[in-house]
């Protein structure tokens, strides 16, 4: 078992590295500033992540989450994890890459399930960088942790599909580079369960088509970006819009969310990281009691835990990957679900202690610990809660032993 990396993994990720080091670092103030500038008129695009886009796409650094498919940068997932961990550091790095969601995972589903005049229409301006999209699938009047409860009727119409629904946490919709929906619900109610549903092609701004509100998580709003509540109202759309076709929807989003949730878990680790280093540099730079902070038995003792808990979370990270690229994503489920449960519980123990190594300001906004807990405490929401994920880890677990009785 080698657990170095391979030439061509340092190589990228010295590519990636120098590329934060050298322009992403220095416009997180930039970018701050901007979005200060805009006011109350914060729903537009930020000029310095545009620039950076341009800078990253010149130099080669571009789409590179993209497994087995001629669209990427031909790198595998255990590849790719390394490098989503450096572009974690930092909140907007990873749209600088082409590599945010959600439309890494839109741009997964029209390369895996999309028609070529779909591939042509709106998967090719999102890997250009062109446009942003949406993914319309959790509903507030349901546990949408369970998928199959979904509401939101899609039926077809002579040529064409209405779809009608209420959607929320529909991440990107604020954006105004959002220009495509793909929009989760049912065309079948009364067959098999894992068969009623469909995904389909929204553009933003079709008629029917109603942003609510958006919806802020612990405060912020993550504009331009956001999380909207959307109402779907007689929305007419051409039949040539559904995806793979009526009754594949939950297949199409299991195959979206097993590479969307370990690249969150990726990101993760780099941001729990970063969060380590500040609290680090910070409990060295301030005395109490006649010595550094640092210095104090409580604080050695949540260093050593923070440092433990990024490592074990950063190998079961490359051992899902790299089962990923060998298994599958159905055959890895089971370390997929282990760290999707396991990084934002370990991150969101380092912010923590962060927050308070800071003290005062580590509740404000200036080290930016706050904001990157509330990003990431949705993670234990978000592509599942953790108890669906324990709930299959455990069931999985339990059927090995079935399987040990019945021999």
């Amino acid at each position: 078992m080698d657990f170095d990396y391979s030439p061509q993994q340092k190589e990228w990720i010295g590519r990636v590295r120098r590329f934060m080091e050298a322009h992403i670092a220095p416009a997180e103030a930039i970018y701050a500033k901007q979005m200060a500038a805009f006011g109350d008129k914060r729903w537009q695009v930020v000029p310095v992540v545009e620039e950076l886009k341009a800078r990253a796409k010149g130099e080669g650094l571009w789409n590179l989450f993209l497994p087995e498919s001629p669209h990427g940068a031909g790198l595998t997932n255990l590849e790719y994890a390394p490098l989503a961990e450096i572009m974690g550091r930092v909140g907007f790095a990873s749209e600088v890459f082409n590599c945010s969601a959600p439309d890494t995972g839109n741009m997964e589903v029209l390369d895996r399930y999309g028609s070529a005049a779909q591939k042509e229409k709106w998967l090719n301006p999102l890997l250009a960088g062109e446009i942003r999209s949406a993914f319309l699938m959790t509903e507030p009047e349901v546990a949408s942790s369970d998928a199959t409860n979904i509401r939101t009727r899609i039926e077809r119409d002579g040529n064409d599909y209405i779809v009608n629904g209420r959607k929320w946490w529909s991440s990107g919709v604020g954006d105004p580079r959002c220009k495509i929906y793909i929009v989760m619900g049912k065309t079948d109610p009364a067959a098999e369960t894992h068969k009623q549903q469909a995904q389909i092609l929204v553009p933003a701004g079709t008629k029917g088509v109603k942003i609510e509100r958006m919806l802020p998580v612990f405060g912020y709003d993550d504009a331009p970006h956001g999380h909207g509540e959307v109402v779907l109202d007689n929305v007419r759309v051409p039949a040539e819009n559904l995806i793979l076709g009526e009754g594949r929807g939950f297949e199409i989003a299991q195959g979206r969310l097993g590479p969307g949730r370990i690249h969150h878990c990726m990101r993760t680790i780099g941001a729990a990281e970063r969060a380590l280093e500040l609290m680090c540099a910070r409990l060295l730079s301030r005395e109490a009691f006649g010595k550094t902070i640092a210095e104090h038995s409580v604080w050695e003792e949540r260093i050593a835990e923070a440092r433990i808990g990024l490592e074990k979370c950063r190998l079961l990270t490359l051992k899902a990957a790299d089962m990923m690229d060998k298994v599958g994503n159905k055959g890895a489920k089971a370390e997929i679900a282990m760290i999707k449960v396991a990084a934002p519980k370990m991150a969101l123990k380092v912010i923590d202690d962060a927050i308070q190594a800071f003290g005062g300001a580590g509740v404000s906004n200036e080290p930016g610990l706050a904001r990157a807990y509330a990003g990431i405490r949705t993670l234990r929401i978000a592509d599942g809660p953790d108890e669906v994920h324990n709930r299959a880890i455990a069931r999985l677990e339990l059927q090995k032993h079935m399987n040990k009785r019945r021999d």
